[in-house]
């Protein structure tokens, strides 16, 4: 064996180590950025039960005008606009919605009531 194919051979083994270790570096950054995808998902839907709630109460006739529910409410209100920035990273994880869904249309007319 020359001293060509030495090197060759030691350049061949560290190249597909190192792609090894890059496969399964990124297979578990993946994983982990799904992992957070999901968890921000369930975040911006607990922010959004959250602020719809605090609207509710703020608009019940004994709390509306009280100006501590307010702050509260445009806190939630910005922060839930907020988690809309993050709206990529939580897409991840969401299935596309079906673009080419078509509503059937029945031609048939319908039937009339014969009383009898």
């Amino acid at each position: 064996m020359s001293r060509l194919d030495i090197i060759l051979s030691a350049a061949l083994t560290l190249s597909v180590l190192l792609n090894i270790g890059l496969l399964v570096y990124a297979r578990s950054a993946i994983i982990r950025i799904i992992s957070v995808s999901e968890e921000m998902g369930d975040l911006q839907a607990m922010v959004e039960a959250f602020t719809g709630h605090l609207k509710a109460i703020y608009e019940l006739e004994m709390f509306y005008g009280d100006q501590t529910l307010q702050g509260l409410l445009e806190h939630a209100l910005s922060f839930n606009e907020y988690m809309y920035t993050f709206e990529d990273i939580i897409s991840l994880t969401e299935e596309p919605p079906e673009e080419n869904q078509e509503e059937t249309i029945d031609d048939e007319e319908p039937e009339e009531e014969n009383p009898t």
